[in-house]
């Protein structure tokens, strides 16, 4: 688990030692994964297979021949040497891509703080020590001993902001005084719904920054490629993206946090949303060779942009981080009806209603769909309501053999 918090850097010496550690970090980063390139099969009887060890002693050779490299700090070097080794540890266990070159233009660049130490100056304000560049001070808005407790820390500029995440143990999660579990629907319309008729919506940007962005990206394709004006437009968008992350962020942690204090449990569906943000598959034109018939490609694009701002993937981890959470199948939860289990694609009308062709239930689509996630993570037994009439339950609660994602 991580704890950001912002940094303050005073200006001139200090902030050329944070720049200075980055581009360190960036290019130790880079000429390691060259390196590590250079390694295959049919080389395995010229050299040692190239590692972190390695590495490291090529690190040392290399600071004892560049000045420049060694006016850095070497704990922040090996620590860019770790991220690569990590980087290749999750390709390996496909857990992640082939590790690939960092961009000086990168938006987000850091590097590690290893030896991590640091004190508090005040209620608000904290400071860590930073090698080559003294004690640097960060606002503090959690608990200090969470703080405290850290093991390391890692420094990051992103669009012009300076931050610290601190490494902690993970926090205990929320037991709430309640045996109740929900279901949790997913959607676009109503990013979050739950199966007690509860809606959720991730924040966006207001109508005056979402003109604002939309000029800047026009003012953007028409300006030169390298020039300032072009850099500057740029960190203007990323200022505006950062924001609208922040958002996005806060609202995640809000919502997650208030569904741990009320839910004991919580069912998701199992979504791969990787899968599911794919870009539309070209048509070839069988009769046209090098053309394309129409595939839907604008229209997927506006629902995998939607689909991305609900920050699915992100909810679910966070909620899981927070209390017990079952992943079930998504198959037909929003063509099932919840009250007589009559599945088919008429029962549901539109986007936010849905009405059973077998028994004529009606409720929101994307709460009768969170109803079906819960009934299938834990089995409720009740009876069928009538139309008009409420459900009368005599339900008895079992987990059902599902995948949990906690």
């Amino acid at each position: 688990m991580s704890i950001v918090q912002r940094v303050y850097p005073g200006e001139g010496a200090q902030l050329d030692v944070l720049v200075m550690h980055c581009d360190h970090a960036r290019f130790v980063y880079n000429v390691g994964l060259e390196q590590r390139s250079w390694w295959t099969q049919s080389r395995r009887h010229f050299r040692q297979k190239i590692n972190y060890v390695s590495q490291a002693a090529d690190l040392t050779a290399a600071r004892r021949e560049f000045d420049w490299l060694r006016a850095g700090s070497t704990v922040v070097q090996q620590g860019a040497l770790r991220d690569l080794d990590r980087a290749f540890t999750n390709f390996f266990a496909r857990r992640a891509g082939y590790p690939t070159f960092k961009k000086r233009s990168n938006v987000r660049k850091g590097f590690v703080v290893r030896d991590l130490s640091v004190r508090r100056v005040n209620r608000r304000w904290g400071e860590i020590l930073v090698p080559k560049a003294g004690w640097i001070r960060f606002r503090i808005s959690r608990a200090w001993t969470d703080i405290f407790a850290a093991t390391s820390a890692r420094i990051t500029l992103a669009n012009g902001r300076w931050t610290v995440s601190f490494t902690t143990p993970p926090a205990a999660r929320t037991m709430p005084d309640t045996t109740a579990v929900v279901g949790i629907d997913r959607g676009v319309a109503n990013s979050i719904a739950t199966s007690d008729g509860r809606m959720f919506h991730a924040p966006g940007f207001t109508a005056g920054e979402q003109t604002r962005f939309v000029a800047l990206q026009r003012r953007l394709s028409r300006q030169q490629k390298g020039s300032a004006n072009r850099d500057r437009t740029k960190a203007e968008l990323g200022r505006l993206r950062l924001r609208l992350m922040d958002r996005r962020g806060d609202w995640i942690e809000q919502t997650t946090t208030e569904l741990a204090s009320t839910y004991c449990a919580a069912a998701v569906e199992n979504l791969p949303v990787r899968n599911m943000t794919r870009r539309a598959t070209p048509k070839p034109d069988p009769g046209r060779p090098g053309a394309f018939l129409p595939n839907g490609g604008r229209a997927k694009s506006g629902l995998n942009r939607a689909i991305l701002a609900s920050y699915w993937g992100k909810f679910a981890q966070r909620l899981a981080h927070k209390m017990s959470v079952v992943a079930v199948p998504a198959a037909y939860t929003s063509q099932q009806c919840s009250n007589c289990g009559y599945t088919c694609p008429e029962n549901r009308d539109s986007q936010a209603v849905f009405r059973c062709q077998g028994c004529g239930f009606e409720h929101h689509a994307d709460t009768n769909a969170a109803i079906n996630i819960r009934d299938r993570a834990f089995i409720i037994k009740h009876q069928p309501e009538d139309i008009s009439g409420d459900r009368v339950h005599q339900s008895r609660l079992r987990a059902a053999p599902t995948t949990s994602v906690a």
